[in-house]
């Protein structure tokens, strides 16, 4: 802020702490945060330079003036939001939206959007349904007789149609697809009538393995996933991601295609082994079921994720950092990754997180696959060999649902102490970390920028 006439100065100076401190945000500072979310909305790299403190007993109201600058910064941008849903007993409408160019040309995805029952006080869980590889049309409104019948009410069903039914282009978990979801998530959050803390994806055959594949990458989104008749290779979707939600998977004992059942199968022995580890962490409903082939009943996925509800904050999360299609994510849960710890292209980052007594400890390997097993041409079953990182830099966002920013806080990495000291909750953490994820649930009010070496 620069100096004009030093009566002016002062007095803007101290309205624009005061206003931090009280939990509200000048004007200057409010188009200064969309100023910023607009950059980022519109893709451009950028850092937000203040860093305004706030008084702790505001932290929440700050939050609150932050989501509300986020939120006209997207309605600003004319982002094409959601239509309203309708129920099975009402004229259909149809939703539209043109994927990027860039990343599947002349990609315009219709999807239905589905009531069911009287929205509850926090809102609706929402479902995201993905479709199997036959012919589109026929796929897209089976969905829709499918989603209506499951007795999930109430519920909202976001039910899209592939854009192109052919080749590499039928997959749900492509970059064209991510940017799609992503908008999902994005207007969800803003959308009142939606829980934050009950989305679910889940699909059937390509769908399976599309909604397998993204829960592992989106977990800190969801409160659920329930891929059906799939069954994914675990270097594809690592289950360690998933220690903080829900996670089905049924597929037909006699599903031999691309090694589905047995799939399934490891997926099972593998989330098994991982809840020993982690009691109470990686909850499952993995069934195979007797008799059946490719066909299976598909009406238990949904009641059963419906009971669980998204931990945004977690105490403890395991991310392997991996490449979906070429594309890596920037954060997860509370971290957001500045520097990469890998040393080369083979290697995938692996972030374990726990926090406990005002304490943060991050442990950072770097993991190499190799391919121990393989069918119909397909790598199935692989070992794994970890190598502590050297090198990297990551931001740790932080709660005060975690941390008492009245004592100071610690921050262990790959057990050395690498900060201790007392931390301000201030308003640029609040904004970058709405920036980075976009969540009601996620805009954290203090961060540690830490080295790894």
């Amino acid at each position: 802020m620069k100096r004009i006439f030093i009566t002016t100065v002062l007095l803007l100076a101290v309205t624009c702490g005061f206003a931090c401190s009280k939990g509200k945000l000048t004007k200057r500072q409010s188009k200064k945060v969309k100023a910023y979310f607009t950059q980022t909305l519109q893709g451009t790299e950028c850092e937000y330079s203040n860093d305004k403190t706030i008084d702790l007993d505001n932290i929440q109201q700050m939050r609150t003036a932050v989501w509300n600058c986020w939120r006209e910064a997207v309605k600003e941008n004319s982002e094409i939001g959601l239509i309203a849903p309708f129920t099975k007993d009402e004229p259909r409408d149809t939703g539209y939206w043109r994927l990027p160019e860039e990343l599947e040309p002349e990609a315009t995805m219709p999807y239905y959007f589905i009531r069911k029952g009287e929205k509850p006080d926090n809102g609706y869980p929402l479902f995201l349904y993905m479709h199997g590889s036959g012919e589109k049309n026929r796929e897209w409104e089976a969905g829709l007789r499918l989603c209506s019948s499951y007795d999930d009410a109430p519920s909202l069903h976001f039910i899209p149609q592939i854009p192109n039914g052919y080749g590499e282009l039928y997959r749900w978990a492509i970059q064209s697809k991510q940017w799609a979801w992503e908008k999902l998530l994005r207007l969800a959050f803003l959308e009142e009538s939606i829980d934050p803390n009950r989305i679910y994806f889940y699909g059937i055959s390509e769908g399976g393995y599309g909604s397998q594949r993204l829960a592992s990458f989106y977990a800190d989104y969801l409160a659920g996933a329930g891929p059906m008749a799939g069954g994914e290779p675990l270097k594809n979707a690592p289950m360690e991601n998933l220690a903080n939600i829900a996670f089905s998977l049924r597929t037909g004992e006699q599903d031999y295609g691309f090694g589905r059942n047995y799939m399934t199968y490891t997926a099972n022995t593998t989330m098994d082994s991982l809840q020993k580890l982690h009691p109470g962490l990686y909850n499952h409903f993995i069934e195979i079921v007797p008799g059946m082939g490719h066909s299976i009943d598909y009406d238990k996925t949904t009641p059963w994720l419906k009971q669980y509800t998204r931990n945004a904050n977690p105490e403890y999360f395991y991310w392997e950092d991996y490449d979906m299609y070429g594309r890596h994510r920037t954060g997860f849960y509370n971290i957001r990754v500045n520097g990469t710890s890998r040393n080369n292209d083979e290697e995938r980052s692996c972030y374990e997180v726990s926090i406990s007594d005002n304490t943060v400890t991050l442990n950072v390997k770097n993991v190499t696959y190799t391919t121990t097993h393989a069918m119909y041409n397909i790598p199935m079953l692989f070992s794994k060999e970890y190598s502590e990182a050297t090198k990297g830099n990551v931001t740790i966002f932080l709660s005060e649902k975690h941390f008492d920013f009245t004592e100071p806080i610690t921050v262990i990495v790959n057990g050395k102490e690498v900060f201790k000291g007392k931390i301000k909750p201030n308003l640029k953490s609040m904004v970058e970390s709405c920036a980075e994820f976009y969540d009601p649930e996620r805009v954290f009010p203090a961060s540690i920028d830490v080295e790894i070496n």
